[in-house]
């Protein structure tokens, strides 16, 4: 008898675990890591400095948190900015400006399209979110998903930046297991910033070939004196 392939709540936190931190990672040229010991928890909330929340719908529902230290969030935000070529110098300096905001909303976006993605790809379960909303905060505000969840899950799981600095990553969901009773095949993920850089190296090898080839014709014809 065949066996199946069972996927439960804590595998998809692990796949939105494992977005976080190679999303980050990338985006940020530094190191962000994830602990192996989850937190189950009974409430999701917003808690200072800086707090993120996304919805998602279709094959589950659930309600993503992400709560950031402010020295977690200047870390992530600034090593983004210079990643992207912007001057030390014209960076923000405090957790509660706009550009700080706007970062982070920006990197949870990405986040959170890396993980529909994989779990589309992985799972063939499409789900879909709407856009985050980043809060600075000084005090803890409780969220809930607003639907009926028949025995409602919460998770909690820290990250740590490079430099040390803390934030987490709250999870609600319906205690759920997708059964795997037929093999797929797995698509690689299409990356279109790769598809670019591949056809520019490609072209830039054809300029080069062919301005050696000029080359080499201008030479034959010095030699036969024409």
């Amino acid at each position: 008898m065949k066996k199946t392939k069972t996927i439960t709540t804590d595998d998809i936190l692990l796949k939105l675990c494992q977005s976080i931190a190679s999303v980050l990672s990338t985006a940020t040229d530094s190191q962000v890591g994830y602990s192996a010991m989850v937190q189950k928890i009974n409430k999701t909330s917003l808690k200072p400095d800086i707090g993120c929340f996304v919805l998602f719908d279709g094959g589950f529902t659930g309600l993503v948190v992400n709560n950031f230290s402010q020295q977690a969030a200047l870390e992530l935000y600034q090593n983004y900015m210079l990643k992207m070529g912007i001057p030390e110098d014209d960076l923000a300096i405090h957790h509660t400006s706009d550009e700080v905001a706007d970062v982070l909303g920006e990197l949870m976006n990405q986040v959170v399209g890396d993980f529909t993605s994989k779990i589309r790809r992985e799972l063939r379960i499409s789900i879909m979110q709407n856009q985050p909303k980043m809060l600075a905060l000084n005090k803890q505000i409780l969220l809930s998903v607003d639907t009926n969840l028949d025995r409602p899950q919460a998770r909690r799981v820290s990250f740590t930046t490079e430099k040390g600095n803390i934030f987490y990553l709250e999870l609600a969901m319906d205690k759920t297991e997708f059964i795997q009773l037929e093999d797929f095949e797995q698509h690689e993920d299409i990356d279109p910033d790769s598809i670019i850089e591949n056809a520019k190296k490609a072209q830039a090898e054809k300029a080069t070939a062919t301005a050696a080839t000029v080359d080499v014709d201008y030479d034959l014809l010095d030699e036969l004196g024409l």
